[in-house]
């Protein structure tokens, strides 16, 4: 007959391996759970460069596509064939145009501008220069 390992005939050894085991799981997803709550913490404010392209070529498009679709039913309605289409296409394209540098300009004033950039005179240097 064989005689048994040490750890085998006692519980207490296993169950000390248990709680260890489940201690550092525990810890780990305590560690888990802070760094992705920093990390979307840090995310969150700034979007990325495909989201702000995104972003405003959708802004554009709608516009354009609204005036489009309005221009396309007041000439079925009225039956001004293309009138009606072509003047509110160019005034949907013009709203494109604002929307994207009304949101180009949100962007640029919610995030501020990176250490070390030139952002182009000071007062004090047009002061320097007279």
């Amino acid at each position: 007959m064989t005689k048994p390992p040490d750890d085998q005939g006692k519980p207490g050894s296993a169950q000390g391996v248990t709680h260890d085991l489940a201690s550092r799981i525990a810890s780990a997803k305590r560690e888990r759970e802070r760094e992705d709550n920093r990390a979307s913490r840090d995310a969150s404010p700034e979007m990325s460069g495909l989201a702000r392209g995104l972003r405003i070529g959708t802004e554009f498009v709608a516009a354009v596509m609204v005036g489009a679709g309005i221009g396309y039913l007041i000439d079925l309605g009225l039956g001004t064939s293309p009138w009606g289409l072509l003047i509110l296409l160019m005034m949907g394209f013009a709203a494109g145009i604002l929307n994207v540098i009304r949101v180009v300009a949100e962007m640029n004033a919610a995030s501020p501008a990176p250490p070390g950039s030139d952002l182009g005179p000071d007062a004090e240097d047009e002061e320097r220069d007279e």
